[in-house]
C-alpha cells in the first residue's frame, strides 16, 4: 500500500482536499482532527482518524495537507516537516511570522516540497493577464486596484458564522486574514511591497469576535506600481475584481462574471473569457496536482514558503498599520 497521505483538519477546506485527492487517485489517508466538523463526515470513515499528531505521523505519510484553523498551522507543519512530509498548507500561511522562517529552513534542510494553497494563480485569464502585463500589452502598469466582499453568514449555511475560524480573532480570522489571495497575487503580479497603510473596522452587525470585517488598504510596490485592496465580509451579491492601469490601457478581470477586459485608449476592448467547463474548484485542482507533480520529484513548487510570508507580512502589516494609526474601530 502507499504511504498514506495526512489531511489535518476536517472543514470544508480539508473536505474539499479530501474530495479533490480522490479525484486525483490518491486512496489512502490518514486524518488528524478535533472531531468537531459541522457537517457529516462518513465518507472518511475507512481511514483512520485520530486527535493525537504523534499517532498520525507514525502512520509515516509522505504528504501533509495543512487545512486546519490559520493559527494551529505551523504547528502541525513543523511537526510534519520534521517527519519527512511534503506540505500543501492552506492559506494563509500563519497568524503571525513566529516560526515561519524556521519551517522555511526545515523544508529547505529536508530537501520538502512545500506549496501555501493560494488557488487563485491558477486561475487561468489572472495568468493570462500577468503574461501579458510583463509583455506589456497596456504599456507601463501605474496601478492596480482588488475588491472582494462576500457575506460571511452566507460562506457556510449550515453552521454559526460567528463561531467560524473566519471571525474568530483566536484562531487567526478576521477579514485581512482569511481573505488574503489579493495580497498574494498583487505580489505575485507585480513584486515586493515596500510600503503598506491601511484602515480597518467591525461590521457590528456581523457579532464576529475579530473585529476586522472590512478593511482598505494601500500598498506600495518596489516596482512603483500603486495598489488598493478592498476586502469585505458584507456584500451581497459577492464581488471579486481586478482592475490594473497602465500608460496605454487598462485591464479588467471579474471572477464572477468569468471575463478578463482589455480595454485601450480608443475605448475599444476585447473580452477573453474562461474556458468552457472551469468553474471555482478547478483552481484547487489545478492547484493540487501542481503540487503532488513537484513534490514527486521533489522539486520546489510554484508557490513557494518564501512567498507565503511575503503575503502574511504584508497583511500583519496592514493589521499594524490599522491598528498604529488608530484606524481599527
Amino acid at each position: 500500500m502507499s504511504e498514506p497521505i495526512l489531511i489535518a483538519g476536517f472543514g470544508s477546506a480539508g473536505r474539499r482536499h479530501f474530495q479533490n485527492l480522490r479525484a486525483l487517485g490518491a486512496g489512502n489517508f490518514v486524518f488528524y482532527r478535533t472531531f468537531q466538523a459541522t457537517i457529516p463526515d462518513p465518507e472518511i470513515a475507512a481511514w483512520p482518524s485520530t486527535a493525537n499528531l504523534e499517532e498520525a505521523l507514525a502512520l509515516r505519510p509522505r504528504i501533509a495537507i495543512v487545512s486546519n484553523p490559520t493559527a494551529r498551522h505551523l504547528d502541525v507543519a513543523l511537526a510534519a516537516a520534521r517527519a519527512g512530509c511534503h506540505l500543501y498548507i492552506e492559506k494563509p500561511l500563519s497568524h503571525s511570522l513566529d516560526h515561519c522562517q524556521l519551517l522555511a529552513e526545515l523544508v529547505r534542510q529536508r530537501e520538502l516540497t512545500a506549496m501555501v494553497g493560494c488557488q487563485y494563480r491558477f486561475h487561468p485569464l489572472l495568468k493570462s493577464l500577468r503574461d501579458q502585463l510583463h509583455a506589456g500589452r497596456i504599456g507601463e502598469v501605474l496601478g492596480a486596484r482588488a475588491e472582494w466582499g462576500e457575506y460571511l453568514p452566507d460562506w457556510h449555511p449550515w453552521e454559526d458564522h460567528r463561531k467560524s475560524y473566519s471571525a474568530r480573532g483566536d484562531l487567526g480570522g478576521g477579514v485581512v486574514l482569511t481573505l488574503i489571495h489579493p495580497l498574494d497575487y498583487l505580489h505575485w503580479l507585480f513584486g515586493p511591497v515596500r510600503h503598506v497603510q491601511a484602515s480597518i473596522r467591525s461590521v457590528p452587525s456581523l457579532q464576529t469576535s475579530a473585529g476586522d470585517d472590512w478593511a482598505e488598504i494601500t500598498l506600495e510596490f518596489a516596482s512603483g506600481v500603486i495598489g488598493q485592496v478592498h476586502l469585505d465580509y458584507v456584500q451581497r451579491p459577492p464581488v471579486h475584481r481586478l482592475s490594473v492601469w497602465g500608460d496605454r490601457g487598462r485591464a479588467t478581470w471579474d471572477f464572477h462574471a468569468g471575463t478578463l477586459d482589455w480595454q485601450a485608449p480608443d475605448g475599444s476592448t476585447e473580452t477573453e473569457r474562461v474556458p468552457t467547463g472551469f468553474e471555482r474548484n478547478t483552481m484547487f485542482l489545478d492547484a493540487l496536482r501542481s503540487f503532488l507533480e513537484a513534490a514527486e520529484h521533489r522539486r520546489p513548487s510554484s508557490i513557494p514558503l518564501d512567498d507565503g510570508i511575503a503575503a502574511l507580512d504584508v497583511a500583519l502589516k496592514a493589521k499594524h498599520s490599522a491598528a498604529r494609526e488608530g484606524c481599527h474601530v
